[in-house]
């Protein structure tokens, strides 16, 4: 199968976590592959070579070809760099994966106008950065591959977590659009929510369940999102401990109303309006 081959894909945040390990796996199937990370702490502060450094010489010295960009995936300009750094070193751009983050929790009442800027910043407009700067390369060669990380925080919620949950939701309402619009082009846009024991999440979940999640486990979906093969576009999939599972939004059969109801009247209807026995896959109806 063709799969990787020659495909020149941008992983962000590949200084280390499940950017590594994507990293790595992508160059192991014969992708030329950009290691992007700013190479700060998990907060976003600081920077430094270092990390997409080290990547890049275990990838070269397993054979494998890479090369280290550190620009912010939070600027139009450091994208656009990342985007130059693939086609000034393999020609091409092929693959996006927006994978860089940065974790600065906490409950919403205590949450500060800097710290919802700085994650969406990082997330939500890291991921449209890079995916813009390489946009039109992909429409172009009429071929593109875009994976973003989402979460399982921005699909179902978590505590501490508004401006990450807001941010990674965001993602996937852009790769609903970019599927549409890239259609055409032979673009795919996926997200996956991962599942993995990084420094991320070492102090989110207890040790014996961070021992079950390998960041190793989540690197194939990646891969395979990425490939020539792959054919399926908008979806988001569920990624950790060996499960690979898709999730999607339902809508149920609905209530009609032939004139705008009174309060009472909505009232009345709402056990129904609300009850999702029977759900089938939303669509978009417009």
């Amino acid at each position: 199968m063709p799969g990787l081959q020659d495909k020149v894909v941008i992983v962000t945040g590949a200084g280390g976590g499940l950017g590594r390990t994507y990293a790595r796996f992508l160059a192991a199937n014969g992708a030329l592959v950009v290691v992007n990370d700013l190479g700060g702490a998990r907060d976003g502060t600081g920077s430094g070579t270092t990390m997409a450094d080290a990547v890049v010489a275990e990838i070269r010295e397993a054979g494998g070809r890479a090369v280290a960009d550190y620009s912010s995936v939070a600027t139009p300009e450091g994208a656009r760099q990342m985007v130059a750094t693939a086609l000034s070193e393999f020609g091409a751009v092929h693959g996006v994966v927006s994978n860089a983050g940065i974790l600065r929790d906490g409950a919403f009442h205590k949450l500060t106008e800097e710290n919802w800027d700085s994650v969406i910043k990082v997330h939500l407009y890291g991921g449209y950065n890079v995916i813009n700067a390489a946009w039109p390369h992909m429409r172009e060669q009429r071929f593109g591959r875009v994976v973003v990380a989402t979460s399982t925080s921005g699909i179902y919620g978590n505590f501490g977590q508004s401006n990450y949950g807001a941010a990674k939701a965001g993602l996937v309402g852009l790769i609903n659009t970019l599927a549409i619009e890239g259609a055409k082009y032979g673009i795919t846009a996926n997200a996956i929510a991962p599942l993995a024991a990084t420094r991320m999440t070492e102090d989110v979940a207890p040790k014996e369940v961070l021992d079950r999640l390998d960041p190793e486990l989540v690197a194939p979906a990646v891969g395979y999102l990425v490939s020539e093969e792959n054919s399926d576009t908008g979806a988001v999939f569920v990624v950790g401990g060996g499960l690979v599972q898709r999730v999607a939004q339902f809508q149920n059969a609905g209530v009609t109303f032939v004139s705008p109801p009174g309060l009472a009247e909505i009232a009345a209807r709402w056990t129904e309006i609300s009850d999702m026995t029977g759900a089938t896959l939303g669509t978009n109806p417009v």
